[in-house]
């Protein structure tokens, strides 16, 4: 029984809350009984008036207690109210503090991209937005109110219980059956169906795509603005209705409820006013046991509400991902030092790999490479054949099911996270932009102003903005770069971990968002200032790829073809196919711009 309790999501709820902020949690549970049982003693001080009003006694004490009890029920509630939205807004703090903890803490990055956290990922990540439900500061109002009148209820019941013990037995029997009764209409408890999750992760989608930068120049251009919000608004829709079908009403424990309640309370203020009409129950005791007989009734409109249950299903989600993402992120964490490395060679030895998500397909299947140290490595292949999944395995951002990459004979697995990730610098094709000074962007873990100045400049980013330049339009004087400065940025950022010592560079698609020419000059400045490091680039633009030392073809997970641009092109392969293909489409036609008619074909 108690560990069914603790594994309900309302338990889970309340046990945060101190946790959030113990003061906070306290007064707020103080303020709760205090608003459930005053009442109560509000009912058993209007009975001593009326008693004394009928006994000629004073009544300056029983003024002063009702009207006491009264000030103290009116500023309760306000007092109450600000309590609750101070402790949601720190409780909604602490969860996001939880959350993040949890997503950053795991060495590896395999928590983030399994499909199966996904749903408690978006609840716990966007609960506070308003979009499944109120932000807590305000939910924390609604939760309060429903366990007020069910704490009035049953304080209401104990003063009721001098009258005669059967009385409140009754009345909170007839009450609570209401809420068995009525159960299905408070707790919305299949949420996590397929058909819930499918419908909040379309709404979520359509949500994002109106509210953030990204998707605003698409959404205009081809006139999907309505589209986007009438997606919305039908997912949205269709939540709505499965809630409510979850949680309505059914005619038939309505009218059992209304059966049920208006028997006990005719029983129950018949008994009352039949003892008060004989002469066995004085009129004040008679208006105190009414007064608490109605106050019996707020049974019926307090405990667990909806407003509990859309609160406590994202508590439930981010203590759920604080238990599954340490192991899904794990990695094996070695105690070898990387110091020099590499310092003769990185070799792929038998390497499969799949994703937890992929079904157990691999995407590396026994797969076998050995790049030299100090040599620069092109990797090419069609989209889904391994090459970025490389770049995480060398990153130490997963682990692989078998064979292994061995660095100077040592299995990557061995050596420290951590100190082989100093050795390691990448550029990825979703780089990050930091909303920081052009200095952090360059060196997030810091650097001197020199070398992060030369860094600019060998990535052509040199007279882009001074180093304390925000690059985020939000900030004052702060500004924005496109695409291709940013893609500078993030090269610089790479130069400059080089300058700072790391041994080996991992180029995924560094110059997507640049022009041939630049993408030249780039590379070129690239190769020049790693020529001391291992370099891996991968790229679609065999323009680029040519001037490595050796280039890899990649396909199905496994080396096809390896050797360098003119050993490729001579064995007349895969290699040198894609070459051609690509090298085709910027070949200029007859009839084009600059092209004369009769120009030879």
């Amino acid at each position: 029984m108690i560990l069914r309790l603790a594994a309900r999501n309302e338990w889970k709820f309340f046990s945060v809350l101190p946790k959030a902020d113990r003061p906070l949690a306290f007064a707020w549970w103080l303020a709760l009984l205090l608003r459930g049982v005053l009442p109560a003693v509000f009912a058993i001080a209007m009975g001593v008036l009326v008693g004394a009003v009928q006994r000629g006694e004073s009544l300056a004490a029983p003024l002063g207690v009702a009207g006491a009890v009264f000030v103290l029920l009116q500023m309760l509630s306000p007092l109450h109210q600000a309590l609750g939205a101070n402790l949601g807004s720190r409780t909604a703090a602490w969860l996001n503090d939880e959350l993040a903890t949890a997503c950053v803490s795991p060495p590896g990055m395999g928590h983030l991209e399994d499909p199966r956290l996904t749903t408690d990922l978006t609840m716990a990540r966007d609960f506070d937005l308003g979009i499944s439900g109120p932000p807590l500061a305000i939910s924390m109002d609604f939760i309060a109110s429903g366990l007020v009148e069910l704490v009035g209820g049953l304080a209401s019941a104990v003063v009721l219980g001098a009258y005669a013990w059967w009385a409140p037995l009754l009345l909170v029997g007839a009450w609570f059956g209401t809420h068995w009764l009525l159960r299905e209409s408070a707790i919305w408890r299949d949420r996590n169906t397929d058909e819930v999750r499918d419908a909040q992760r379309h709404a979520d989608y359509a949500y994002r795509l109106a509210v953030q930068p990204p998707a605003a120049k698409e959404l205009r251009l081809f006139g999907l603005a309505a589209w986007t919000v009438e997606r919305f608004a039908s997912r949205r829709r269709q939540l709505l209705d499965l809630q409510w079908k979850a949680t309505r009403l059914r005619e038939r424990p309505v009218l059992w409820s209304l059966l049920l309640v208006l028997s006990a309370n005719l029983l129950v203020f018949w008994a009352i006013a039949r003892d008060a009409a004989d002469g066995h129950l004085a009129l004040g005791m008679a208006v105190t046991f009414v007064s608490a007989a109605i106050g019996t009734s707020m049974i019926a409109f307090g405990g667990l509400s909806w407003a509990l249950d859309g609160a406590a299903a994202p508590v439930a989600a981010v203590l759920r991902l604080r238990e599954a993402m340490g192991p899904k992120g794990a990695l094996s964490l070695g105690t070898r030092t990387a110091q020099g490395m590499p310092a003769r060679e990185i070799r792929f030895r038998n390497l499969t790999f799949a994703y937890p998500a992929g079904a157990g397909t691999p995407v590396l299947d026994g797969f076998d490479l050995t790049i030299p140290a100090g040599s620069s490595l092109a990797i090419v292949g069609q989209n889904g054949a391994g090459k970025t999944t490389l770049a995480k395995l060398l990153c130490r951002l997963y682990d692989p099911q078998a064979g292994a990459i061995e660095i100077d004979g040592v299995d990557l697995r061995e050596i420290d996270v951590d100190a082989w990730r100093g050795r390691v610098t990448a550029v990825f094709q979703d780089f990050v932009r930091f909303e920081m000074p052009l200095r952090d962007n360059v060196a997030p873990a810091g650097a001197p102003d020199g070398v992060i100045e030369a860094a600019l400049a060998e990535a052509g980013a040199g007279h882009l903005a001074s180093l304390d330049t925000v690059l985020a339009r939000g900030y004052e004087g702060g500004t924005d770069l496109s695409g291709g400065q940013w893609q500078r940025i993030a090269l610089a950022r790479a130069l400059c971990a080089v300058k700072m010592g790391a041994g080996l560079v991992l180029l995924d698609e560094p110059t997507a968002q640049l022009d041939v020419r630049g993408e030249a000059e780039i590379f070129e400045r690239i190769l020049t200032a790693t020529r001391r490091a291992t370099t891996i680039l991968i790229s679609h633009r065999f323009s680029t790829v040519r001037h490595a030392d050796r280039i890899c073809v990649l396909e199905h997970g496994r080396v096809i073809e390896l050797g360098t641009h003119e050993e490729l092109m001579a064995r007349g392969g895969r290699y040198r196919t894609m070459f051609e293909l690509q090298a085709s489409r910027f070949e200029p036609e007859a009839g084009q711009e600059g092209v004369p008619l009769d120009a030879p074909a």
